[in-house]
Parts: structure tokens; sequence; C-alpha cells
């Protein structure tokens, strides 16, 4: 194959390419300016945008050494940080706390909470870190577990005392008929034995609640539901009788008994009796009744009392919901606690000026035992 030879370009030719050459270069040398400038605009632009994050921002190299840090980030750590390895700085002022991605900075009188995140490796083999400082946001948390915890403790302080007062009126009225000259030998040693035995109860709430206050979980028990019942009524008999209120209990389940937790199940319908002597005054009539149908065994509370309004009912088991300017608002709640806690519930029927009838209702296992 016979290569073509091309011709000597002549000088017109020369002088033609050269003048496109130079005219190429030229607007290559223009276009370079206007991407220099644009690129400086943008380092303005960006260093502009770090400045003004209210988040660290940290660059690294692919040596993990400090390329740049923002002002917020120098705020959060310290200045003269670039050029220096990441990981021996971090380490020098950064705190471990609890949480695996927040950090303690600065002096123990003036702690800061910076939370850390990085990228992942670019390209390059650089990484971003981001710092934020959720100082503020890390002590509204405490502040509010705080609270939390110092809510919970009223709420037990004031569920204890709300316990302890019933069982307590009783022992003391036992004990004042212990002083009656009158009284024979037989009643005042009954009178005696019921006072051992409520101030047993009281001794058994208190350390109960201690242990709940200490977090133990509270075993539960096999009891019998006939023997509760008398249990309450030994409380509540002289407390409505001081009173001028006639009470009556009645067990329809001889023989029967249920696993649960039994000081807490009493709690509740001393809180629901309390409730019921609260709303009848004097002459009037409370009953306790237990029964069992359906798989279930059901406390009924009933009294003929000032009743309670329909607009009143949906909010009367909530904490520190009360109508009583001595009350505390939380009979009713803790009660519901304690029945859902057994997988159980209660339930409320009240006519204005007619009463109300109270059922708290605690599903199986339960079994019939010979009595």
């Amino acid at each position: 194959m016979q290569e073509t030879i091309q011709p000597p370009l002549d000088a017109a030719q020369l002088a033609e390419a050269f003048r496109q050459f130079s005219e190429a270069s030229a607007q290559l040398t223009h276009a370079y300016s206007g991407l220099e400038r644009q690129v400086e605009r943008l380092n303005e632009r960006l260093t502009g945008l770090l400045a003004a994050l209210p988040a660290g921002v940290v660059l690294l190299d692919a040596m993990g050494r400090i390329e740049q840090v923002n002002d917020a980030g120098c705020a959060m750590l310290a200045e003269g940080l670039v050029g220096r390895d990441w990981l021996s700085v971090s380490s020098a002022m950064l705190r471990p706390t609890e949480s695996p991605t927040e950090f303690e900075a600065g002096l123990p009188d003036a702690v800061r909470r910076i939370a850390m995140s990085q990228t992942a490796q670019d390209s390059a083999g650089g990484r971003i870190v981001l710092l934020h400082d959720v100082t503020e946001a890390w002590l509204m948390r405490r502040n509010a577990a705080r609270n939390e915890r110092l809510a919970a403790m009223g709420e037990m302080v004031a569920g204890l005392a709300h316990q302890l007062r019933t069982p307590l009126a009783a022992a003391l009225l036992y004990a004042g008929n212990l002083a009656e000259p009158t009284l024979s030998p037989a009643d005042r040693a009954r009178c005696a034995d019921r006072t051992l035995d409520r101030l047993r109860h009281l001794e058994r709430l208190i350390r109960d609640m201690l242990s709940f206050a200490r977090g133990e979980v509270l075993g539960t028990e096999d009891f019998d539901i006939c023997e509760l019942v008398a249990e309450l009524e030994h409380t509540i008999e002289p407390v409505a009788a001081r009173r001028a209120v006639a009470f009556t209990s009645r067990c329809a389940c001889p023989g029967l008994r249920f696993a649960g937790h039994r000081k807490d199940i009493a709690g509740a319908l001393t809180n629901l009796l309390e409730n019921a002597l609260q709303a009848v005054g004097e002459g009037g009539r409370i009953s306790l009744a237990a029964a069992h149908a359906s798989g279930r065994v059901e406390f009924t509370v009933i009294d003929n009392g000032r009743g309670i309004d329909a607009a009143l009912e949906a909010r009367l088991f909530e904490p520190f919901f009360t109508t009583r300017a001595d009350g505390t608002g939380l009979g009713l709640a803790i009660a519901r606690g304690v029945a859902r806690a057994h997988g159980g519930d209660i339930t409320l029927q009240s006519t204005p000026g007619q009463g109300s009838t109270f059922v708290l209702s605690l599903p199986l296992p339960i079994r019939e035992d010979a009595a």
C-alpha cells in the first residue's frame, strides 16, 4: 500500500494554524481562569457555610490527620488542631459516657455533652467527623428522668400512706378499746389479737413497699379468698362503726383459692372500701362481696352514698385526680393498676344520689380446694 505524502504547509497555512492554536489556548486560559474563580467562590461559600454551622466539622485526610476544623469544632475542642492525629485528639479531649455516640468535653465544672458521628471514607480515603453540642438536650433528659423518679417516689409515698391509713385506724381503735375497764377478759384478748394483727399487716405493707422501691419483684402466693374477705372485714368494720356506717361482708366462694399478689389485692380492695366510707357519711351502708362465676372471681363493693357524676367517671381512675380536699387521687388508680397487673380490671356503675358499685374482677388461674 502506497502512503500518501501530504505536501508541506506554506507560510500562510502555518500562520493560520498558529493563530487557531493561540485562539484555542486563550480560550482555555480564559476558561481555566473562570474555573479558578468559581472554585474560589465555592471555597469562600464553603468556608462561610462551615463557619456558620452550629455543628462542629472536622475534615480528616486518608492518614487520619486533621485537615480542617470549623469554628464550632474549635469551640467544642480547641484551637490549633490542624495537622494533628484525630485519634490522639479525640482520646485526649472526649471522654466516653454511657451512650456509645455521646462524649463529655471540657472541665469538670463546665462539662459539655458532645454527640459524634463520622462519614464513610471518600475516594481519597478522607472522612468527615460531625460534632453536635447536645448539652441542653442532655440536661433536659436528665432533669426529666430525675422528675420522673421524684414523681414515682411521691406516688409511692402517697400510695403507701393511702394504704396505711385504714389498717392504722383499725389498730388504734382496737388498742383504744383495751383501755376500757369494763371490757371482759375474752373481749380484751380479742381486741389485743386484732390490734397485733393490724400492726403486723402494717409491717408487711411497709416491707413490701420497700421491696418495691428497691426494685424487687414480689412473688405470688396461693391464698383463700374467703380468708381475704374476713381480713378486710376486720380492717373496715371498726372504722365503719366509728363513723356510724353499716358494713356487711359476704363470701360466696368457700374453699376457692387464688394465686396472685395477696397484699396488693388486699390493698386495692381496701382502697375501694375506703372510698366507699368517704362517700356515704354517717348512717350510710357499704358492703363487700366475693363471688365466682365464668372463670373469674369478682369482688363487689357497694355503697349508698352520693354517687358519681357521669362527667367525672372517665377521670376517676386517673392518678392524682380526686374530688376530696384531703384525697391523694391515688387510691383508685392503684386499685386499677393492681387489677390489670393480674389480667383483670375494675368497673364502675354509679347513679348520683343513689350510690356506686365497684367490681374488681380477676381471671383464672384459680383452683378449688376442699375447705
